[in-house]
Parts: structure tokens; sequence; C-alpha cells
């Protein structure tokens, strides 16, 4: 019986140990495959590369933060998230970082998110982006972050027509269009409400200046 009962415990342990190898110690249940959603214009074998993850690396042992830190070491990139898919696959799912204006930065100008964060560096201003310009360009700068809080709330039909923002101070946020048109926007506050009144006014009123700053007191000119 006691014979019985040692073949048992050993064979338990057998089956156990060799789960466990299975698991955490062999190319079995290694990464076979390295899945990547949400990329648009960052390429699938550059994510795959900067996961840094070996072909058949123990699934069960790969790091998730730190693929997950290493995957966002790619500017493009906002958020990372990692997960396992059993038996053999690695989940990558991205979200890229929105372009949204174009800082001047010497010969060429820095493309940078709603953030501030520079996404890459251009020789020219994209097409549908404006050129903003403010003193000191950084990510939390106020003029900065009020100029591009500025720029996510134009209406869709004038953002097209939107070619530079500038910024002296937070408070001071200027557009110019395209046809020579002159926005005076103000600071960041009642977003809603300028960009109405301001969609309304450049379809039926004819000037060179529109100042939105004031919703409660619009002046043309």
């Amino acid at each position: 019986m006691k014979a019985r009962t040692a073949f048992l415990v050993l064979l338990t342990a057998g089956v156990v140990g060799t789960a466990a190898w299975l698991v955490f110690f062999s190319p079995v249940l290694g990464v076979r495959s390295v899945e990547i959603v949400g990329n648009l214009t960052v390429p699938s074998d550059r994510i795959k590369q900067q996961a840094g993850v070996a072909d058949l690396h123990p699934l069960a042992t790969v790091n998730l933060a730190d693929v997950e830190t290493r995957v966002l070491g790619i500017r493009q990139l906002a958020t990372a998230k990692v997960d396992r898919i059993w038996p053999g696959t690695l989940k990558i799912e991205v979200v890229e970082r929105e372009p949204v204006a174009a800082i001047p930065a010497g010969q060429k100008v820095a493309i940078v998110d709603k953030q501030g964060v520079v996404i890459e560096l251009k020789n020219a201003v994209p097409p549908m982006l404006p050129l903003l310009k403010v003193d000191h360009p950084a990510a939390g700068d106020p003029a900065t972050m009020a100029a591009l809080q500025v720029i996510q709330a134009i209406p869709d039909p004038v953002a097209g027509k939107v070619r530079q923002v500038r910024a002296g101070t937070a408070e001071g946020v200027t557009l110019e269009l395209s046809d020579g048109r002159t926005v005076i926007w103000g600071g960041p506050d009642r977003p809603t409400e300028k960009a109405s009144i301001l969609a309304s006014l450049l379809k039926r009123e004819k000037a060179t200046l529109y100042d939105v700053s004031s919703p409660d007191v619009v002046t043309l000119k």
C-alpha cells in the first residue's frame, strides 16, 4: 500500500513537473505568432521588432509590461496593450497618436498630437494640418496647449480652411484661414459656442476679421 502511494506521488509529481516544463520552459507553448491590432500608419513589422520577443519564447514567461514599454518607444503610438492568447499568440493592441498640428522646428516642422507630443519631423507641413506658431512650443506650455485645444474645437467645415494658428498667450489664439480671413478665437473656453457661431458667420457674413473670443459680443470687420 505504501509502495502504491509512493508511486502515485511520484507519478503526480512527474505530471506536474512535465506540465510546468511545457508551460514555462518548453518551446511547445512558445510564441509562434505576434498579432498587431489598431495600427494604421506604423508598420506591423516595426512594432513586432520593437516588442523584442523571440520566436518560441515561452508565452507564459513573457513580461507583458516590459513589452508594452518597449512598444511605446515608438513615438507614433499613444497606448499599447499586450495579452497572451493560448496556445502561442502574443496580441499587441495599439492606438496611434493623431497628428493635429505642425510646429516650426528649424528647417523642418514637428508634427504634434493633441497633447503636444512630437510624433515625427517632416520637411513640409502636411495637407490639412495647420501650422502652429507660439513663442515657446512645448507640451505643457500654456499657449501651446490652449492652441491645441482650440484646434480640436474648430468645426469640421472650417478646419480644412485653417492654415495657421497663432497663440501669444493662452487667451490669445488667432486663426488664419486659407482665403486670407482672420478669426480671433481667444482662449479655449466655451469651444462649442464659439465653433457654432464661427461656422454660421463664415457662411453668411462677408468680413476679413471675425472676433468670437466672447461669444456674447461678436465683432466683424
